[in-house]
């Protein structure tokens, strides 16, 4: 389907892709963007996805570049002006950056030939990532209303997929539609009462991604599947980049063979082998779970998704609509706290960015980190704010000081002055505006420790000769408006109405997928996607079922004795994986009805004989 939606972009046409994770959505406007005469610009609300891309391109001699939230105002015009006289094909940017006057003074004098819009289900207010920034990518047809603008996404309902063409003021689109079907993907959901255990047996040595809904649980999943001999890396974002990256590499590289991971991890990553996809805990929707799932088995060959719940996790989900969204009194409150943490003053200007640390914001003002994250994201819809992932900002170097003054600096202290004469010398623009350096590389250069430079420039700082920001990592924060008092801030309480009542469908929806037996798994999701299927898959867990033959269950209680009696140690879940998945609920139904007769005990997870 690639070549048909490539073709109607060439022919001008404004076309809408869904296309599954997997797809090859990114190759649908990087051909065309290659093609066409002037830039593409693609929308894309992930930065690091943004990065990943351009870093793959340039690599291969495509001229691509991306703004995003971190970068210095100066370094912005910079890229904008080179884009005017044509320095790129693609230029990636955040939905956020496409709004700024800044950009849009200089978007009128590029010759932009294609507008694609990555994650497009982000516009659609009714979708389940809506990014309010998302709604105003349709300006560009004031500039340009005859560049075809490409919508691609792997989620969308057929109300999202309406909402999308509507708020992109799409003309007659070209729709293409991929199945949502992934006949080689094998759909299986399982009760579990001791997850860990379960994981454990779940995974072999392929390549797996196991992924947790939060850091910490990340972190003793992984911790636990090292303690039981399985070779795993941790992923998430509160880790250091280096240790990251690191993960990531010996992933990629299958050195290390299971990735445990919170939900953003896979995203744009190409690694077609992966055999499993397990979801420790219960996801929250049956968009993101196809989402993560359609991660295995890219290549096309057999692949599992292995998804874990119980009763907990049904709990959670039910209980997850009064979480995600508070009362107006909390919302406000959260608001208040923001402006202070930010020291935001009323009527400052908006469309500024922050560094924002989550617990370090709840920890000075007492709320739940579990709460304050919903009402923070709430209000985001609302809006007010972008929170954006952990974004790397380089150490920048300004001299405030003028030339005159850095001359003497030799007389007061050769060292200093030798520092800054060399920064100097390796950067152009360090008089005129922020300028990103590398300390280790200015180290190198001047033949000193990269510590003795770090020194030399806080010192410099302090004394006022330059502005040094060091290198961070962390999640940001875009305030797009003006700052009110919490008590006038407006709330639309009608859309989030609409919203919440949203939310509990399609949780019910997911409880529904969770809890069947009945249907088969792949026609379950087809249908939540608006797509019918001829037939059953016949090969997730309920068709397996309906498939296999009834076990005698006379024969399955004598057949469990003499496993127990046979082994002193016997582990339960050793005994229940011992026999086919398919006949695990069997087993264990079986298994609970002769530990309640007394015919066999269970003292610490092993099983004895009576």
């Amino acid at each position: 389907m690639q070549h048909d939606i490539i073709s109607s972009i060439l022919a001008g046409r404004d076309t809408l892709a869904l296309m599954p994770t997997g797809g090859g959505k990114s190759l649908c406007f990087q051909v065309p963007a290659l093609v066409l005469n002037g830039l593409t610009i693609v929308v894309s609300p992930l930065i690091a996805l943004m990065q990943d891309q351009v870093s793959r391109l340039q690599q291969m001699g495509v001229a691509a570049a991306c703004l995003h939230s971190g970068m210095h105002y100066n370094e912005v015009k910079q890229m904008l002006a080179s884009a005017v006289e044509g320095a790129y094909k693609l230029l990636y940017i955040s939905p956020e950056r496409l709004q700024t006057r800044t950009f849009k003074d200089y978007l009128q004098e590029m010759e932009v030939s294609l507008v694609a819009v990555d994650e497009a289900h982000c516009i659609s207010q009714w979708g389940h990532d809506f990014r309010p920034a998302y709604t105003g990518i349709a300006s560009i047809r004031d500039f340009f209303p005859r560049v075809p603008i490409l919508a691609l996404t792997a989620t969308a309902t057929p109300l999202v997929q309406q909402d999308i063409a509507t708020q992109l003021g799409m003309s007659e689109p070209a729709v293409f539609k991929m199945s949502f079907a992934r006949d080689n993907i094998f759909y299986q959901v399982n009760y579990s009462d001791d997850k860990n255990a379960d994981t454990v047996q779940g995974i072999g040595d392929a390549c797996t991604i196991v992924y947790c809904r939060s850091r910490r649980q990340t972190e003793t999943t992984g911790a636990m599947l090292s303690r039981n001999g399985r070779n795993a890396a941790v992923y998430h974002a509160g880790l250091a980049r280096a240790r990251r990256d690191e993960a990531q590499q010996m992933w990629m590289e299958n050195r290390c063979p299971v990735m445990v991971a919170t939900t953003a991890f896979g995203m744009g990553i190409d690694k077609p082998d992966v055999r499993t996809v397990v979801h420790y805990d219960a996801p929250e929707h049956l968009e993101g779970y196809y989402q993560e799932a359609g991660r295995a088995g890219r290549d096309g060959q057999p692949s599992r998704a292995v998804a874990f719940y119980n009763s907990g996790d049904i709990q959670r989900l039910r209980e997850s609509t009064a979480l995600q969204y508070p009362p107006d009194a909390y919302l406000r409150q959260v608001y208040q706290a923001v402006v202070e943490y930010l020291q935001v003053p009323i009527s400052a200007q908006p469309d500024r960015y922050f560094s924002f640390d989550l617990a370090d914001f709840c920890s000075k003002f007492k709320l739940l980190a579990s709460h304050a994250v919903h009402a923070l994201k709430l209000l985001e819809r609302e809006g007010l704010w972008t929170m954006t992932d952990a974004v790397y900002s380089p150490a920048t170097v300004q001299f405030t000081a003028d030339r005159h003054t850095l001359d003497g600096l030799y007389d007061i202290n050769p060292r200093l002055g030798f520092v800054s004469v060399g920064l100097l010398r390796m950067y152009n623009s360090i008089f005129h505006y922020p300028t990103a350096i590398r300390e280790t590389a200015v180290a190198r250069q001047l033949k000193m420790q990269a510590d003795d430079v770090v020194r030399c420039l806080e010192q410099l700082a302090a004394m006022g000769v330059l502005e040094y920001s060091r290198p961070g990592e962390g999640p940001q924060l875009f305030f797009h408006h003006y700052r009110v008092d919490s008590r006038h801030l407006i709330i639309n309480h009608k859309r989030i109405n609409k919203l919440r009542q949203q939310h509990d469908e399609r949780t019910e929806a997911m409880i529904s997928f969770l809890e069947n037996q009945n249907v088969c798994r792949q026609q379950l999701l087809l249908r939540y996607f608006g797509e019918q299927l001829a037939g059953d898959c016949g090969h997730c867990d309920v068709c397996s079922r309906r498939q296999r033959k009834p076990l005698n269950e006379v024969a399955l209680r004598n057949d469990l004795l003499k496993h127990i009696k046979q082994h002193s140690d016997l582990q339960l879940n050793t005994l229940i994986s011992s026999y086919p998945a398919a006949d695990a609920p069997d087993v264990i139904s079986t298994l609970r009805r002769m530990i309640d007769e007394g015919v066999v005990l269970l003292v610490n997870n092993v099983l004895h004989a009576k």
